[in-house]
């Protein structure tokens, strides 16, 4: 694997980590709408990310 396209996923493991550690981190009980959001852009983030590491790809 070249090592711009491993080093590319290792950003996006680490993000998703992130992502995980943040829903995690999360208590139902005391969740609002501003968490909600934050974590629907995060998803948005890494959903861009991964659309624009597939087309540079091609």
């Amino acid at each position: 694997m070249e090592d711009g396209k491993k080093t590319k996923l290792e950003v996006l493991h680490q993000r998703m980590e992130n992502l995980v550690e943040s829903l995690d981190s999360l208590d139902p009980e005391k969740t609002g709408i501003e968490d909600i959001d934050r974590i629907i852009a995060m998803l948005d983030d890494l959903e861009n990310q991964c659309k624009q590491y597939r087309l540079q790809g091609e």
